[in-house]
């Protein structure tokens, strides 16, 4: 029976836990397992205030407790202990294996997000690259995977390996080229703009609108950020998060959507398209916002979630 006692330094009531467990050794077999909630800052956020701590099996006492609370607690284990020795050492081995996978995602987590959200929004740049060396067949693959998740209007996206490096209708009022101007095309048929890809001319069409380019470019740049700071980056309050991250967003978004509407009250703001500019910009505050304000939680869970299963698998050597 294996019985984990967290202590620290200079705790008078911790050595006495260890003088009772001694004491209860013959009449309860079992191994001490000690583990210094200092040298981990989550274990002594965690049971700084209650040392001495004791787990064993299923049963946690923390201080105050005397022997006989600690003789009840061995007592209630030990009946337990039978059915835990005829565990195979293969449900063992899986066991600590699936610990050690947990610590692996807990250590990693941010590197793999990160490494995720760079593929997510690199791949769109790969279309148009493939386009213009003549791959067709796999750009279309590309540009049709990710149609579900991005309208992909052409005169919202980004085009690589042409004139311009975008087309915005000419209701934005930017000095670029409009979508109209240069393909003849009228800027209201959305699905003549969400299939048209681009030429040799004009360039190819990334396959992500500029909006969620800006998005998930945000969340991969202040990702990265975030692993230089973690630990010294405190989560953004949520009303910093509304005013930065939410309204500009909304604010550009919202009002190029309604804006025109034949419906009371919307028919009374005028028809409006935002820009390229600024649906980056917008589009770069959500993503910055959004990390700022959830990974330090996910980090702190994390860290947690380190600390723990590093003790549970510290344990487990000695079993």
């Amino acid at each position: 029976m294996r019985v984990t006692l967290y202590t620290k330094l200079d705790c008078d009531p911790c050595r006495r836990a260890k003088e009772q467990l001694a004491a209860l050794q013959e009449q309860y077999p079992h191994r001490l397992v000690e583990i210094d909630i200092e040298t981990e800052p989550t274990l002594q956020s965690r049971y700084g205030e209650s040392v001495p701590v004791v787990e064993v099996g299923p049963y946690t006492l923390r201080a105050p407790f005397d022997q006989r609370d600690l003789q009840v607690t061995l007592a209630s284990a030990a009946e337990g202990v039978a059915e835990k020795a005829n565990r195979s050492d293969a449900k063992r081995g899986q066991a600590i294996r699936l610990n050690k996978a947990v610590l692996f995602m807990a250590r990693h987590w941010l590197a793999g997000l990160n490494l995720l959200v760079l593929l997510y929004v690199g791949l769109p740049f790969a279309a148009p690259t493939l386009m213009r060396v003549g791959a067709e067949q796999p750009a279309r693959l590309i540009y049709t995977a990710y149609s579900p998740l991005c309208h992909q209007l052409a005169f919202r996206s980004w085009f690589l390996f042409g004139e311009q490096p975008a087309y915005p209708r000419a209701a934005a009022r930017t000095d670029l080229a409009s979508y109209g101007q240069v393909t003849g095309m009228d800027d209201q048929d959305l699905l003549a703009a969400r299939e048209f890809t681009g030429n040799e001319q004009l360039g190819y069409k990334v396959a992500l609108c500029e909006r969620d380019v800006a998005i998930y470019g945000g969340i991969f740049l202040a990702g990265v950020v975030f692993a230089l700071l973690r630990g010294r980056l405190k989560p953004l309050p949520i009303a910093l998060w509304v005013i930065f991250g939410i309204l500009p967003i909304a604010i550009d978004g919202g009002s190029q959507l309604i804006g025109g509407l034949p419906i009371p009250p919307f028919n009374w703001f005028p028809p409006r398209e935002s820009t390229p500019a600024l649906r980056t910009l917008t589009g770069a505050l959500f993503g910055v916002m959004n990390v700022w304000m959830a990974y330090p939680y996910v980090e702190e869970t994390m860290a947690e979630t380190r600390a723990l299963v590093a003790a549970k698998l510290k344990a487990a050597d000695v079993d």
